[in-house]
């Protein structure tokens, strides 16, 4: 995960059947230590220009390996990837995608008008920035935005929240009730994996603070049965960051 990484459609979350990768906490676990090393390689020695990019298609290329290479339209929906039916074999319906995305845009958009205020303060508690706030927007217009949506959000979303949060969920049963949303032991280990793996690609202790919001990603997953909430809430997370910083005169 790069140092600028960070948090479209209802699939099921019931467990899998005995002959799902998931059912097997071995595998999740081995898929988790590989890729996690895969991706700290690839950030380490790759170009900085390029390593975002390659890091995103390690993560959606393990994701298509262990959730997606059947095609099977139960198990992408299983795993919370369907995007709206983007995924699924099935045919594309114009008015299911854009239900979909709508209801993702409703969900991260909430999420944002909640958790962003507190964040902004506490941006400015922990940086104490010198400079007066001047609104930088630039970003809005500029692929940076595109980047982090489709480089950084979606492959990463898709590994440890589709992925790895379903196959944890499938071995570890136990599940309580949270504001809605029935989670279980797989969304503390999904986003502590995260934390860790950002720690790893850049070694500083302020990176695991990225476990907060990776809990809202999971919860966005959990509630909503697909990914595609917590896409656009993580990508509007390390945009909003950025603004902050920019604006601050930080970078």
């Amino acid at each position: 995960m790069p140092k600028r990484g960070w948090p479209l459609d209802k699939g099921a979350l019931t467990p899998a059947s005995s002959t799902e990768p998931g059912s097997d906490w071995k595998l999740p676990v081995a898929v988790a230590v590989l890729t996690t090393a895969l991706v700290t390689l690839l950030s380490r020695f790759l170009p900085e220009s390029a390593s975002a990019t390659g890091v995103g298609l390690a993560f959606l290329t393990v994701t298509y390996l262990v959730a997606l290479r059947s095609a099977d339209t139960d198990r992408v929906r299983h795993y919370g990837l369907s995007l709206g039916g983007l995924l699924e074999t099935e045919p594309l319906g114009a008015r299911k995608m854009l239900v979909a995305g709508v209801r993702a845009l409703g969900w991260a958009a909430l999420f944002a008008a909640v958790t962003f205020p507190a964040f902004w303060a506490g941006f400015w508690f922990w940086y104490r920035p010198q400079h007066a706030f001047s609104p930088n927007s630039a970003l809005l217009l500029s692929d940076e935005a595109w980047g982090q949506l489709l480089v950084i959000a979606l492959p990463e979303e898709a590994f440890y929240r589709g992925y790895l949060q379903t196959a944890f969920d499938d071995v570890l049963r136990h599940r309580w009730t949270l504001l809605g949303a029935k989670v279980g032991p797989s969304l503390l280990l999904s986003s502590a994996l995260f934390a860790l793996g950002h720690l790893l690609t850049e070694p500083n202790l302020s990176r695991l603070a990225v476990f907060f919001p990776a809990l809202l990603f999971g919860w966005l997953r959990a509630r909503t049965g697909g990914i595609g909430p917590a896409v656009l809430f993580h990508a509007m997370c390390n945009l909003f960051s950025w603004f902050l910083a920019s604006s601050y005169g930080l970078l």
